[in-house]
């Protein structure tokens, strides 16, 4: 019987949020590897389900060292159950070094998909996030941690990251200080648990406000980066090179002008004045 790791996605903070599938595998697993032993035990006995199953610990120290014994498990056709303390496995958190194990011999790689703060926040933003990025946590000294914000300085998609309590209104501060004060963000606190809060508002105001000793799990999330405003000058050159590849003035002039948001008119006359000077 072929065995398989399941990688599955517990509750952040409300017990209710567990799914019924969750609850099977737990009970029914062969063996679960645990970013927290004790945790999966609460969080089992919380849902009602005995655990049967073989529970070892797999935290970022004992993960390396762990991989030969699950991989072992899955070979022999059973079923190993990976869980972190909340939220999706590998999201910053132990995991991916064992899919990749797995998936190097061929062995069946499945996940149980629930809860995650990265989407949660994303979600409650209130923010553009058709398109965004992760980045797990800052780094914690300050001059690393304003290159990690000059990186976001023109990155157009959100960007979703962790912060500790403790260092949240310094990483706010920084962020002010490399991407300005009136970039929106929002800081999600303690996401589906009883003091569930979201404080939205630019940086200038959340790093006041974080200045108030905030506690609990963090993930902010950060508006992309605005694109730089273009005159209708500074269009001309696409125009051209549309009529280069055979477009007709006219057509190029609409296209352009409707993806950058700038007048037909005043384009295609800036095209004309520009193809004038230079004779």
């Amino acid at each position: 019987m072929a065995g398989q790791l399941v990688l599955a996605a517990t509750p952040l903070g409300d017990i209710r949020d567990a799914s019924p599938r969750l609850m099977d595998l737990l009970r029914d697993a062969d063996v679960i590897a645990a970013e927290d032993t004790r945790r999966t035990r609460q969080l089992a006995a919380a849902l009602g389900v005995s655990l049967t199953a073989k529970v070892v610990s797999f935290y970022d120290h004992v993960e390396r060292t762990r991989l030969p014994l699950l991989v072992d498990e899955v070979v022999r056709g059973h079923t190993v159950l990976l869980v972190t303390d909340a939220g999706m496995p590998s999201i910053s958190d132990p995991g991916y070094r064992l899919v990749a194990a797995c998936a190097e011999r061929g062995l069946s790689v499945t996940c149980l998909p629930g809860p995650s703060a990265v989407t949660t926040a994303l979600a409650l933003s209130g923010l553009p996030v058709d398109r965004f990025c992760f980045d797990g946590f800052p780094p914690r000294k300050q001059g690393a941690r304003r290159e990690f914000f000059n990186g976001l300085r023109d990155e157009p998609r959100a960007c979703v990251f962790f912060e500790a309590p403790h260092r949240l209104s310094e990483c706010l501060d920084d962020a002010v200080s490399v991407l300005g004060p009136q970039r929106r963000a929002a800081v999600c606190r303690e996401l589906t648990k009883t003091y569930e809060e979201v404080k939205r508002g630019t940086l200038r105001e959340l790093a006041d406000w974080a200045k108030g000793h905030v506690r609990g799990e963090i993930t902010v999330v950060l508006e992309g980066a605005q694109p730089a405003a273009r005159s209708v000058g500074d269009q001309v050159a696409d125009v051209e090179r549309l009529v280069a590849a055979g477009s007709r003035l006219k057509e190029a002039c609409a296209v352009i002008a409707e993806r950058a948001g700038v007048s037909k008119r005043e384009l295609y006359e800036a095209v004309l004045a520009q193809r004038t000077s230079a004779e």
